[in-house]
């Protein structure tokens, strides 16, 4: 008897297994929760002063000499990418072009007589070639004049504002003589020195910022430049720049402090993730990575402890751009393709789950 109820139970335990089974030649997809490496390097914030400038001084001139007649502009002007600034007297010019152009005309005519004799065998090919190469440098001569017509008229390069009229009208300059100068400043930028032991440590800074002088916000700076050349008092010239328009908080001269975010030596290098995040296997230790094609990869690390707020600090292994599994790592394989998730849901609370 007892023989026949444990061959029941085996059946329908097999029955059960086979119905709840998944289907044949389905893979199940784990889904998994990332985070990002936190640095925890040491931070120390640096202040400096510097100087705000235009992007570039612009020396405005005329491309032909001639006497001013009129300037359009005044210092503190705001002009826009094209306008006019100034203009010589062109009467002369005027003449010339006009000269030249019934010169062209007579001799194109002359020109077009010359074809018909020729194609009739007239005259010969070398005087019909001789006529028309006169025509063609007539009209290169022509055209210079035309430059020289447009070279009378100013106009601005770029949008900025006038910082200097260096001459009235009816005064005489010459060509490439500077009439007005022009502040470029579609972009303003900050000059700055630091010191030998800041320049050695360039590639600690973490972040530039920059004090607006207006509540605690502020403005985010980008690095252009570091001349690679220490002045007399042994300072190295930086520049940046606004990482966003602040015409309406600085002007071309003001001081600027300026703050350079610092990470320290010993712990460059040195992040943050979730206890969970860190699998230990034997002497072990590493986390699971997602590639940009969603399969994960095993990357060994080294566990330094853990940070005051319960985070497992890691020393190596990390560069600070990966994409590392929070939640899921214990069911997951080499080369697995995952899927991602974007978040812990509203009933997770703190995204323990």
């Amino acid at each position: 008897m007892k023989s026949y109820i444990v061959l029941g139970m085996m059946l329908a335990a097999g029955l059960f297994a086979g119905c709840s089974g998944d289907k044949p030649g389905k893979r199940t997809v784990h889904h998994v929760m990332c985070v990002r490496p936190l640095p925890s390097g040491t931070e120390t914030v640096r202040s400096f002063s510097g100087t705000v400038k235009e992007m570039r001084e612009i020396s405005l001139g005329f491309k032909t000499p001639g006497q001013i007649r009129q300037v359009y502009v005044k210092e503190g002007d705001r002009v826009g990418e094209g306008q006019l600034v100034a203009v010589l007297d062109d009467a002369d010019y005027r003449l010339g072009v006009e000269a030249l152009q019934v010169q062209a005309d007579q001799l194109e005519q002359e020109v077009e007589r010359m074809k018909l004799l020729y194609e009739a065998k007239s005259i010969s090919a070398n005087d019909y070639e001789k006529a028309v190469a006169r025509l063609r440098q007539l009209k290169v001569q022509l055209q210079v004049n035309r430059n020289k017509l447009d070279y009378t008229r100013l106009h601005a390069p770029v949008s900025g504002y006038i910082q200097s009229v260096n001459f009235e009208p009816a005064e005489m300059v010459d060509a490439g003589t500077p009439v007005v100068t022009l502040l470029d400043m579609d972009r303003l930028e900050v000059e700055l020195d630091i010191p030998v032991e800041l320049y050695r440590q360039r590639d600690r800074i973490d972040g530039i910022f920059c004090y607006p002088g207006q509540g605690k916000d502020t403005v985010a700076m980008k690095l252009l430049s570091i001349t690679p050349k220490a002045d007399g008092t042994q300072l190295y010239r930086m520049c940046l720049a606004f990482g966003s328009p602040v015409t309406d908080k600085f002007t071309p001269g003001m001081n600027a402090e300026i703050g350079i975010r610092m990470v320290s030596d010993e712990e460059a290098g040195v992040f943050t993730l979730p206890v969970h995040a860190v699998v230990r296997e034997k002497d072990e230790v590493y986390v699971w990575t997602v590639a940009g094609d969603s399969t994960v990869h095993k990357v060994r690390v080294s566990l330094q402890g853990m940070d005051g707020k319960g985070q497992a600090v890691i020393s190596s292994g990390l560069k600070g751009d990966e994409q590392v599994v929070r939640a899921g790592v214990n069911v997951l394989q080499e080369n697995e393709k995952v899927g991602v998730m974007d978040g812990p849901k509203k009933t997770n609370v703190g995204g323990l789950l």
